[in-house]
């Protein structure tokens, strides 16, 4: 069983995976650090370095060796969808799950850590807010093709647990 966590930075996608990968008794695999780690930089300098579009293609060939993984939970990074086919190519090889968060809940959890993000160095609060928004509204038709959507405001493992073994469906917290 191979699932893909998809949605937006903050939703919960690193440490729902880990929950959910000790839960189905699963390696877990967060995408970026695997990124960082095959190529020894940092995911805010080989954005700086190289930009978005270099990193997207790197983002998807990492993506792809991956998808070959059987059994494994996989936190994307919340632009994986949006680039390069990845969308489809997670649902053809695997189960897709959108953790579908708010931008209240999005800017509470990023917050503090806001200036290490590469999209929102050098913006303010009311900034990040705005951008948060208007930037989730362009990735929904993405995550909206995921094959379940959970609330990501307070995701129950073990409903999800039990969720994916049945393999249909959405929940909400």
């Amino acid at each position: 069983m191979k699932i893909y966590l998809i949605g937006y930075m903050g939703s919960g996608k690193s440490t729902l995976g880990k929950g959910l990968a000790k839960a189905l008794n699963i390696p877990w695999i967060d995408l970026d650090t695997e990124i960082e780690t095959r190529y020894k930089v940092s995911i805010p300098d080989f954005f700086s370095k190289y930009g978005e579009t270099a990193f997207r293609d790197v983002e998807h060939k990492v993506l792809t060796d991956i998808s070959l993984t059987p059994d494994i939970v996989i936190s994307t990074g919340g632009g994986v969808p949006c680039f390069h086919n990845n969308m489809e190519l997670m649902n053809q090889t695997g189960l897709t799950i959108y953790l579908q968060a708010t931008p209240e809940i999005i800017l509470t959890r990023i917050g503090p850590y806001a200036w290490k993000r590469p999209l929102f160095q050098q913006m303010d609060g009311t900034d990040i807010m705005e951008k948060i928004k208007v930037h989730l509204k362009s990735r929904e038709q993405y995550y909206q093709q995921a094959q379940i959507t959970v609330d990501a405001a307070n995701p129950d493992i073990e409903e999800l647990k039990n969720l994916i073994l049945n393999n249909s469906g959405s929940i909400t917290s």
